[in-house]
């Protein structure tokens, strides 16, 4: 049986100009170990256990940001859905050695993510614990032909937050300046909104506007939510593209923050505190956005 469930996330790796600086980085900021992988590219571990990749760009064009990959069983056949559902194909399947097959594609809305048929290598070894991929969410200003096209694509099951009217906890909205420094997603991107994130807590006029995705097969809820989509909103320059910006557990948000800031990093969206913990979003030394969130039994734990 595979590791992971078709359509759920299994990978992160991030595309840096300087590979060792990027190192340096994360080593320090969550205590991650490196092992050489193919090429310019090298395997982060946290305890033993595969967490995320560094690679070294091969183009000054690439984006400098974290990708995210969702699991298939069937690569040709998510492509090919991803051409019938309006999105784009970026790079046609192709196999990365033994480890199995990988491509690239973009949603309708131009937020830029990866496929990944499993051979040797299922994804993450360690998930959803301290300084591990946790979450993953896209930033869009399209959400109706975005939630079909993932629907149709990844056969994700939407479940909407704030229908009832309810309100969420809110944090504080980072600065427009602040929000708009770094790469995501493909392009120019800011580090997210900070209101928008897996509490639902993105505002389109006035009201929560925020879709959780949960697997085919399941049923539809926080509980068995693997990522979600959030909108892009008039708050934000129009040159901002749509986004994954993909999060990791951390036992100490503000800690994290701070160190980050320590290490030549910068922060987005200052920690604040959402239903599921407290988060907040950051910028590593070299520009690529990414969150970090405490979860709420790891922040009693600290008190």
């Amino acid at each position: 049986m595979a590791a992971f469930a078709q359509s759920a996330p299994c990978w992160v790796d991030v595309q840096l100009p300087d590979l060792e600086a990027g190192k340096r980085f994360y080593g320090e900021l969550f205590g991650w170990t490196f092992r050489a992988g193919d090429g310019p590219y090298a395997d982060a571990f946290s305890g033993g256990k595969l967490v995320a990749a560094l690679a070294a760009k091969q183009d000054g064009r690439m984006p400098t940001a974290w990708g995210i990959y969702f699991a298939t069983d069937d690569i040709v056949a998510s492509v090919a859905r991803v051409r019938e559902a309006g999105g784009q194909v970026i790079t046609d399947p192709v196999r990365a050695g033994r480890a199995g097959a990988v491509a690239q594609a973009a949603d309708p809305g131009g937020a830029v993510f990866g496929l990944w048929q499993a051979g040797e290598r299922e994804g993450f070894e360690k998930q959803n614990e301290p300084v591990s991929f946790c979450w993953t969410e896209v930033y869009t200003r399209q959400k109706d032909r975005v939630d079909a096209f993932y629907e149709e694509v990844f056969g994700f099951q939407g479940t909407d937050l704030g229908t009832s009217g309810e309100q969420e906890p809110r944090g504080e909205e980072p600065d427009e300046k602040e929000a708009g420094g770094g790469e995501a997603g493909g392009g120019e991107a800011g580090g997210g909104e900070a209101g928008a994130s897996r509490s639902g807590t993105a505002e389109s006029g006035g009201g929560v506007d925020f879709r959780m995705w949960s697997p085919a097969g399941t049923e539809p809820g926080p509980d068995t939510a693997v990522g979600g989509r959030s909108v892009i909103t008039d708050a934000f320059p129009a040159e901002m593209p749509s986004y994954f910006l993909s999060y990791f557990a951390v036992e100490d948000c503000n800690a994290t923050a701070g160190h980050a800031v320590r290490l030549g990093g910068r922060i987005s969206a200052p920690p604040f505190d959402i239903p599921y913990g407290r988060m907040a979003v950051l910028q590593d030394d070299q520009g690529a956005v990414f969150a970090v969130l405490q979860p709420p039994v790891s922040e009693k734990r600290a008190e």
